[in-house]
Parts: C-alpha cells; sequence; structure tokens
C-alpha cells in the first residue's frame, strides 16, 4: 500500500525497473564474439567446454574469478528496511 500522493502501483513499479535495471547491467557484462582459445591475461588454454558455454569468453575461469573478486559491486536500494519505516 503507497502513502502520500503515489498510486497504489508505485511502488512495484520502482521495483520493477530495479529488476529491470539490475538485469540490463549484467547483460552488458556479458563477453561477446569468438571466444579466445588462450587467457588474454595468463595466456593458458580455455577449455572447450568454456568456450561453449560461454560466447566470447577472453579469460580462463582462475583470472576471471580474480577479475569479478577486484570489480566494485552496484548498491541497490535496500528494499527490506527495517519495520518501522514500512509503517509511516
Amino acid at each position: 500500500m503507497a502513502v502520500g500522493w503515489s498510486r497504489d502501483e508505485a511502488v512495484q513499479d520502482q521495483i520493477d525497473a530495479t529488476v529491470a535495471s539490475a538485469v540490463q547491467l549484467a547483460k552488458s557484462r556479458l563477453p561477446e564474439g569468438q571466444s579466445l582459445t588462450h587467457c588474454e591475461e595468463c595466456d593458458l588454454e580455455i577449455p572447450e567446454a568454456r568456450r561453449r558455454a560461454v560466447p566470447g569468453v577472453r579469460l580462463c575461469v582462475k583470472c576471471q574469478s580474480e577479475r569479478e573478486k577486484r570489480q566494485k559491486t552496484v548498491a541497490f536500494y535496500n528494499r527490506r528496511g527495517s519495520k518501522d519505516s514500512q509503517l509511516k
């Protein structure tokens, strides 16, 4: 139930927009094009199964994992909030 001047579906619209934004961000991070046969960072061979599973793969699993650890995580809205904030 929305309060104030918002219509009843405004909260769900905001949730839908946040989810759509997160999906779009995730899709933009997917590799594209031809997969490499060797990792562009460590030059080890990328297994055939990985190249078939992830089109456009450029890194081996180890290098990809290390890169993901270094990436800053995007923080979205905290939808859980405290119970008091939901009772206003």
